[in-house]
């Protein structure tokens, strides 16, 4: 954690490391690390909200866990910008880090992948590498796709590349 704002520190140390290195195909253990994972995405969300930070909300889609969807949103010059998230849980994980998707803003940026996965490889993947199996869903909202939306999002609105939703309905009224 050398070399990372105050803040950033004070929201990992808060969000609970998981201890049960297990992934979709291991049975039971799989069921004990997705509770681990619910655990510490509600002490993320709840530490967010009580921050007035809150900023996603994720559901798994399926009754195995594997599958998560649900929204994101980035306030930008006062307006509340929102996406789709989804993502599936890798065979491979906690090994591998869930590819994170933003489908609505695929292809309009170089840090994305087709599907609209949101490129983690540079800064994020080695540290979920280094932190496996502690880290969990919550870490990867936390460590990848916050500071990816606020890199990217204030870029994309000021190109055009994405309109607040008021602005959109504005223009096709006209």
């Amino acid at each position: 954690m050398e070399g990372w704002d105050p803040n950033t520190k004070s929201t990992l140390t808060q969000i609970p490391l998981l201890g049960t290195k297990a992934g979709p195909r291991d049975g039971a253990a799989w069921t004990q690390r997705l509770k681990e994972e619910y655990k510490a995405l509600i002490a993320y969300t709840q530490m967010n909200k009580s921050n007035d930070n809150d900023w996603f909300r994720i559901s798994a889609a399926n009754p195995e866990g594997t599958r998560w969807t649900g929204k994101c949103w980035y306030v930008h010059n006062l307006l509340k910008y929102e996406f789709d998230l989804q993502f599936d849980i890798p065979v491979t994980y906690p090994s591998t880090a869930p590819e994170l998707e933003l489908p609505e803003l695929d292809g309009k940026t170089q840090k994305m992948y087709r599907g609209g996965k949101i490129c983690l490889t540079v800064h994020f993947k080695p540290l979920w590498a280094k932190n496996c199996p502690r880290f969990g869903i919550a870490h990867a909202l936390c460590l990848g796709l916050a500071p990816w939306l606020a890199a990217e999002v204030p870029i994309l609105v000021d190109s055009g590349m994405i309109k607040h939703k008021d602005d959109a309905t504005t223009s096709t009224e006209s």
